[in-house]
């Protein structure tokens, strides 16, 4: 129900799918494209088609929620915390969940920002987009006490608990979400590995959490928080890294032999970070990616 403006359905067409389409291309890379990734939202099925589904997507269930806690962190994202009425989910750290707009059969896809300790309850930031029929719905009409129904959770992308290498994140805006809820399930872990945490954003309007990081930088010597502002203002009195993101990591990352990827924003922040990490050494099957419109 995406209509081509998330990426999160991706799913691998072994047969009968037809070709790819412009409104997937963005979001599907030549590699993923050979391998015969596609976004369900835009696969008509018109002939028998053959898939193959991660098992992991046949435990998603539908879930009803009360909304606990809105709160508005910067001009355009708010952050909403809804408690699961009478159960709880079962989640890895960076997965998503699909958001049910009121009044109609139509899901959006949104990150859980939350632990999977905290199994009563999810957090999701939601920024607004113009034209946006959830984000609309969540910023101008939903309030504390609603009820809300979402289904979940979904995807590949989450934390390789299996793996003892250092872990480069690197995100902006909504981006937040997942890298938060990996972040803060490593922190009760002790962060047992170092942990790289690179957020781009255009001006101080754009950060937020930064006090919750900063804490955590000062509790745990292997996590570290590196924001970087593209366009600050003479009043945001910024003395931290200037540039994108981007830049900022190559500026900083040194050996990556030992490190592995997980990044989460836009198309093109996607494209130049793996570009850098590519030189940094961190090569393709070291990445964990999620896209955000």
């Amino acid at each position: 129900g995406g209509k081509a403006t998330c990426g999160f359905c991706k799913v691998k067409v072994l047969s009968g799918g037809g070709d790819i389409l412009p409104t997937e291309e963005v979001y599907v890379d030549k590699k993923e494209k050979e391998e015969g990734m596609r976004l369900a939202c835009q696969v008509k099925v018109k002939k028998d088609v053959e898939l193959y589904i991660p098992e992991q997507l046949l435990s998603a269930e539908e879930f009803e929620a009360k909304i606990g806690e809105i709160i508005e962190v910067t001009h355009d994202i708010k952050w909403i915390r809804m408690k699961i009425k009478g159960g709880s989910m079962n989640f890895l750290p960076g997965q998503y969940l699909q958001l049910k707009i009121p009044g109609t059969d139509e899901y959006r896809a949104y990150s859980i920002a939350s632990s999977p300790s905290e199994k009563e309850t999810v957090d999701l930031a939601i920024r607004l987009v113009p034209g946006g029929l959830c984000s609309a719905y969540v910023h101008k009409v939903l309030e504390k006490g609603d009820t809300v129904y979402f289904t979940g959770p979904f995807g590949d992308f989450f934390l390789q608990e299996d793996s003892d290498k250092d872990i480069v994140a690197i995100a902006g805006g909504c981006g937040m979400a997942p890298m938060r809820s990996i972040y803060r399930y490593l922190a009760e872990k002790k962060m047992p590995r170092k942990f790289y945490y690179f957020f781009g954003a255009r001006t101080t309007d754009d950060l937020y959490f930064t006090d919750e990081l900063r804490e955590l930088e000062k509790k745990f010597p292997n996590f570290k928080y590196i924001p970087a502002l593209s366009e600050p203002r003479s009043e945001d009195k910024w003395d931290g890294e200037v540039g994108f993101i981007t830049q900022v990591v190559e500026k900083h990352l040194d050996d990556t032999t030992q490190k592995e990827a997980y990044l989460c924003g836009p198309p093109p922040m996607i494209d130049a970070a793996e570009k850098v990490l590519e030189r940094k050494g961190i090569s393709r099957d070291r990445k964990s990616t999620r896209l955000n419109s």
